[in-house]
């Protein structure tokens, strides 16, 4: 195991932040890239707990299986990926979704280098599609150590990107507020991830090649197939990497047992990838189908009050099935709310006083009928 630390720009002098980064396996250049690498992260939202857990547990079986000779390639693990919103915490409340200065999103506006890359290799790519994949690598890189944030938060942005970018399959371990396991993905990488939706036990499973925040996860799977559109049909363009947003459930879901078992997940998937030797178990059945994140229904309230849910996470909903109920405490009204679409109830609100307008649930349909940015706030 390589432990490396990475610094951030310093809002203020006596203020440096660090990334750390564990690094098993063989390094990318002594493998010669005869095996598929990876990289994961966890707690990208800071308050999103689950997932450090999941790392916890992946650092000490990494350790095992580099000791034993079972790694084919190198697995790069950042187990804490937001050092500035775990120190966000305002009177007793952890604030890790929104950067309190910009107000912005931590897992929002990653850097999109694809016009860049594609203006310095065009006039390089040919017909080998292996020479096209190790050159747009090396120019991604290269644009990514050339960036030079301005802030914090933008700097940390590029050192994730920094840590990721050569990897083939990227993990962002993630929770939802109160939800079953769920994953987000592009519909062009689901024939690689489906083994990890049944590895996982993911209820849901959301597709979309661009949904408009430049997320993360996107900032790779997206830049591939950027490319790919820009140059496919004059020379071949491999993806050269996929990612996945994981989501381990709900914020409370901080289980040495569920995290043991989510550990044991991933790792049955970079089995089955090859990132591991040895023969990955079985697949278990798929639980649900993938749909359209198109098809989602954010199920919002048209009137405030005390939100009394009817649904629980996990459970298949009809068209007009109640959701909830949210009640007036001083007239005493009840407003029912129902779900608009048929699909399974995937994620729910932690908070049980509504305001008018909000999303209180998530049901995952299967017709794409939204478009446009297609995440939460």
């Amino acid at each position: 195991m390589r432990h490396r630390q990475h610094d951030l720009l310093a809002p203020v002098p006596g203020t440096a932040r660090q990334i750390h980064s564990f690094h098993f396996g063989p390094t990318s250049a002594n493998e010669g890239r005869g095996s598929k690498t990876a990289y994961i992260q966890a707690s990208l939202h800071a308050d999103e707990l689950p997932g450090m857990l999941v790392a916890w547990h992946l650092k000490q079986r990494l350790a095992e299986l580099e000791s034993a000779g079972q790694l084919l390639g190198e697995i790069t693990l950042v187990p804490m990926a937001n050092p500035i919103g775990q120190a966000q915490v305002v009177m007793d409340m952890p604030l890790g979704r929104y950067e309190l200065e910009t107000r912005e999103n931590f897992n929002r506006a990653f850097i999109n280098v694809s016009q860049r890359v594609g203006d310095e290799v065009e006039a390089l790519l040919n017909d080998d599609a292996a020479h096209n994949l190790q050159l747009i690598r090396a120019s991604l890189q290269q644009a990514l150590l050339a960036h030079t944030p301005t802030t914090q938060l933008q700097s940390q942005r590029v050192t994730l990107q920094r840590l990721a970018c050569q990897a083939d399959v990227v993990l962002d371990l993630h929770c939802d507020f109160e939800a079953a396991a769920h994953l987000y993905t592009t519909p062009e990488a689901w024939p690689q991830v489906e083994a990890l939706s049944r590895y996982i036990g993911a209820d849901a499973s959301l597709l979309a090649s661009d949904s408009g925040g430049q997320s993360f996860d996107e900032c790779f799977s997206l830049f591939w197939l950027q490319l790919q559109q820009r140059f496919g049909e004059r020379f071949p363009i491999p993806q050269g990497a996929f990612a996945v947003t994981i989501e381990h459930r709900g914020v409370l879901d901080v289980s040495h047992a569920q995290a043991a078992a989510d550990c044991q997940a991933i790792i049955n998937y970079l089995t089955h990838l090859g990132v591991i030797a040895g023969q990955a178990p079985a697949l278990p059945p798929l639980r649900q189908p993938a749909t359209p994140l198109a098809g989602v229904e954010p199920v919002t309230t048209p009137v405030g009050g005390l939100l009394v849910f009817a649904a629980t996470p996990g459970q298949m909903i009809a068209v007009g099935d109640l959701i909830a109920e949210v009640i007036d405490p001083i007239a005493g009204s009840v407003t029912p709310i129902h779900s608009s679409t048929a699909g399974l109830m995937y994620a729910r609100s932690m908070r049980r006083m509504a305001t008018a307008g909000m999303a209180i649930a998530h049901v995952a349909g299967s017709e794409a009928y939204r478009s446009g940015y297609l995440l939460s706030p």
